[in-house]
């Protein structure tokens, strides 16, 4: 188990693309996020890519070794809390949140939350989840 907190600007991201596999005409700053989250989850990769843009975002992560995580904040005073710590099963997740002041909240992961995708747009918005 291990935490991860973010501040104002985070980018740590590993993408592993085959240049054949990408229309890179298409790639732009609204598309590169899903590629590295499709890049992950197709090539089976585990670890966590969190990118934020914005003032005074944070993102707190207690995850186990199994996770594959995919994290995008853009705007400001967003926070994510995403905990599955407490199993050994592998997880599969993306959460996207643009705007400001949002909070996604995050507990467990189970067979229905394997492979989510949550997809926040617009300003005080707040999701809590629990999966047990």
């Amino acid at each position: 188990m291990f935490k991860l907190r973010w501040g104002a600007f985070t980018l740590f991201a590993v993408l592993y693309v085959q240049a054949q596999q990408v229309d890179w005409d298409r790639v732009n700053s609204n598309t590169v996020l899903d590629l590295i989250t499709r890049q992950q989850t197709e090539q089976g990769l585990y670890g966590s890519t969190v990118i934020q843009m914005g003032d005074y975002n944070n993102a707190e992560l207690s995850l186990n070794a199994k996770t594959n995580i995919a994290v995008q904040q853009l705007g400001d005073y967003n926070t994510l809390y995403f905990i599955n710590s407490f199993t050994d099963k592998e997880t599969k997740a993306a959460v996207n949140a643009q705007g400001n002041n949002n909070i996604i909240d995050i507990t467990g992961s189970n067979s229905v939350s394997d492979g989510m995708q949550i997809n926040v747009k617009g300003d005080n918005k707040t999701i809590f989840m629990r999966n047990y």
